[in-house]
């Protein structure tokens, strides 16, 4: 860890990689009760964060968190804990009676993993009127994550977000004399590229491009949802899922461009990688004398301005909570644009679209000085498909997709059908297992 510690960026971001990018699975064991909650003192807010998981540093929390809280509540204690396996998971804390005031979460999985299994929901609407909240100023894709997982309420808001980017090596594109990539660029435009920087020169095979098919698939720029909208079953076999995946297997379909993790890009091999921010980040770091630069994500003609779905982490109040004023006007505070700046500075992708936090990403780092990063801010969040309240959540299974057709060889289109059956599966198993008080590995 001393080597993120050289960069805020590093530290700030050495998170959610999307294959790891949530908490670790739980079983379908009973859900314990909740247990009575042990008062606090009234000068007390107890925080619990479970993602970012950067803040298993108590110094990094302190930087982003905690000297603001006290600067603008000066009178109030903070109590930190961040979740950890054994004894700071959420059932440790249920089980001592110390439930938080505030928790801070990945909105789209744990918001029913975690927060709902133990009863920590709790509606913020009314505080967001009552304070003024403008909820408007927030990137709309980030709270459409919020209010799906809220049933028609809304238990968190959007603290940050992961977003994907392409980084791109630029000693390969001077070698073989091919231009950088620009932003807007199709993804036809990228597949021609990849073509010419997929090269096999001595015992060295040069990569033209690289991205994790399944989080490409679960995360899609063209919003196609996994599960239907509007009844409890899968949504895998639209011609549009076709048509995603068609178009990132005809990339590992190019001779010696074969499916690599995107972690070898740390080695100087390959050409670009489309990947979530802080990983990308780390592997940069990795490899210090790596020339490159960042470029936003290639586009499907339909939808030019879109990029991927982001991963968001919300901020979350307890049910339990005998300070939930308190607890909103701290969530306020964090969301107000005089903190999003500085978080901004130090790399943190803010869930404000406020023109003044966005330029200012990144200032604060000097090893991204000259960096293209407004590359991050070209393009806008895909949304994720609004879900009727009530639905039974899964995770969209996009790991099978694509091992399907690595594995077996399968077309696109049994690719899906066969991972949309499993999905409707996995729906019906989960209802049961909730029905008798249980929470699923499906989720």
């Amino acid at each position: 860890m001393k080597k993120y510690l050289l960069s805020s960026l590093l530290i700030a971001l050495a998170c959610l990689v999307m294959a790891g990018c949530e908490s670790e699975s739980v079983s379908s064991e009973q859900t314990p009760a909740v247990a009575k909650t042990t008062e606090s003192p009234e000068n007390e807010l107890f925080i619990y964060t479970a993602w970012p998981a950067f803040y298993v540093k108590e110094e990094i929390f302190e930087k982003q968190i905690g000297q603001y809280i006290k600067k603008k509540f000066p009178d109030l204690k903070v109590k930190h804990i961040h979740w950890d396996n054994p004894g700071r998971r959420y059932e440790d804390l249920v089980a001592a009676g110390t439930i938080p005031d505030i928790v801070f979460d990945e909105v789209r999985r744990n918001t029913y993993r975690q927060v709902r299994r133990f009863d920590m929901q709790y509606d913020m609407t009314d505080l967001i009127k009552k304070y003024n909240f403008d909820t408007n100023k927030l990137n709309p894709a980030d709270m459409q994550h919020s209010i799906n997982t809220s049933d028609g309420k809304l238990y968190s808001l959007p603290f940050n977000s992961n977003e994907w980017v392409l980084f791109y090596n630029k000693d390969i594109f001077d070698k073989f004399g091919v231009e950088y990539p620009k932003d807007g660029m199709t993804w036809d435009e990228t597949y021609e590229m990849a073509k010419k920087l997929t090269r096999q020169e001595g015992e060295i095979t040069y990569k033209g491009f690289q991205m994790n098919p399944a989080h490409y698939l679960k995360f899609n720029q063209l919003s196609e949802p996994g599960l239907d909208p509007n009844e409890d079953k899968a949504s895998m076999v639209s011609d549009k899922w076709v048509k995603s995946v068609d178009n990132i297997r005809r990339f590992y379909d190019i001779p010696g461009n074969q499916l690599v993790k995107t972690n070898a890009f740390s080695k100087g091999n390959i050409a670009m990688i489309v990947d979530s921010l802080e990983n990308a980040v780390r592997l940069v770091n990795e490899n210090k004398s790596l020339n490159f630069d960042v470029s936003s994500v290639p586009v499907f003609l339909e939808a030019p301005k879109s990029k991927f779905q982001p991963n968001t982490n919300g901020m979350f109040i307890t049910n339990q909570s005998k300070k939930k004023d308190l607890a909103f006007q701290v969530i306020a505070y964090l969301l107000s644009t005089e903190i999003q700046i500085e978080q901004s500075k130090q790399g943190i992708i803010s869930p404000l679209i406020d023109p003044a936090v966005q330029q200012v990403f990144g200032q604060g780092i000097q090893e991204w000085k000259g960096k293209h990063l407004q590359s991050l801010f070209y393009l806008n969040s895909a949304k994720p498909a609004l879900r009727k309240p009530g639905l039974t959540f899964i995770d969209s299974n996009t790991d099978m997709v694509w091992n399907l057709i690595a594995e077996e060889s399968k077309d696109s289109q049994t690719a899906l059908r066969m991972t949309n059956d499993a999905m409707n599966k996995a729906i019906e198993e989960t209802k049961v297992i909730q029905k008798d008080g249980g929470t699923s590995q499906h989720q």
